[in-house]
């Protein structure tokens, strides 16, 4: 009888597996290497075309106005609250630089980025049905180079996107940017490190000024000591905000960060918002003079 009652238990949870990994290769489509979308050279109703790893693009127009960059950082938790757009509009307005995690390239957001005029890229983390979803950088100037990265997360098996942007300043320097969303479900820090740590590999020949930011899913504090490690090695500050109203996990650590070199700092804040189960973080930085 017992041996009969444990059959049934593990061809029970053998069906459950079974049934998650169809469901999954039903609903998300991964792609095998990372692949990003330039939104700001397709219209509304076209079908993406993706292209994978680096690109570079003819020199553009500096990012900055007169020595001052905008930065907006928000988890838009793939348009999923009312209001959303209304809020994307408002707190996008005169912002030289928007960097969105968990966006899903539905037609709405497509719209946004074509009636904005921004110059953006999406990485493709991975398809639900038939709309991609990742990272998001948008920029009032076209970028020189980017390059999309993707890291999976070791149980759910779906990936995690950044994208490294590097982008003119007025002052000659060349800016660079990674708008990532780490990896979040883990026991231990070795995915989540080894995911920093390649990045910050990819950036460490920069010795320009660097703004990286985005969900670091710094929920314990063992996540962000590896996550300052990391930054400090870059000899990069982290922004204060006020007022403060990121999204908290229950441990008490804020999950969203802003960090910077080679600009200072001018005011920074995050205001409370029910478009996103994220709330907003908005910089002002200035340029050092040359």
């Amino acid at each position: 009888m017992f041996m009969k009652k444990k059959t049934i238990v593990l061809s029970g949870i053998a069906f459950v597996i079974t049934a998650a990994l169809v469901a999954k290769a039903i609903i998300f489509t991964v792609p095998k290497s990372p692949e990003f979308i330039e939104l700001s050279q397709t219209q509304v109703s076209a079908q993406p075309t993706y292209q994978s790893g680096c690109e570079t693009f003819p020199a553009s127009a500096p990012l900055d106005r007169n020595g001052e960059l905008s930065v907006l950082v928000w988890n838009i938790y793939k348009q999923q609250n009312e209001g959303w757009k209304k809020a994307l509009i408002e707190l996008s307005n005169k912002t030289d630089l928007v960097l969105l995690q968990e966006a899903s390239l539905t037609p709405e957001l497509k719209e946004f980025v074509v009636n904005k005029r921004y110059s953006a890229e999406l990485v493709r983390a991975f398809d639900v049905f038939d709309t991609s979803a990742g990272v998001l950088s948008l920029a009032k100037e076209q970028a020189l180079r980017v390059c999309a990265h993707t890291a999976v997360e070791p149980w759910l098996r779906l990936p995690k996107s950044a994208l490294l942007s590097e982008y003119p300043l007025s002052n000659g320097q060349e800016l660079m940017v990674i708008n990532i969303h780490a990896i979040n479900f883990t026991i231990g820090t070795e995915d989540y490190q080894q995911q920093i740590a390649s990045l910050s590999k990819e950036v460490s020949r920069h010795s320009g000024p660097m703004i990286i930011a985005g969900d670091f899913n710094t929920w314990s504090e063992a996540r962000l000591a590896t996550l300052r490690k990391q930054v400090e090695e870059l000899d990069m500050k982290e922004v204060i905000f006020s007022p403060d109203e990121r999204m908290r996990f229950m441990t008490g650590l804020v999950l969203d960060h802003i960090f910077y070199r080679g600009l200072d700092i001018k005011e920074a804040r995050s205001i409370k918002s029910h478009a996103s189960d994220h709330n907003p973080l908005q910089a002002i930085f200035s340029l050092k003079k040359q």
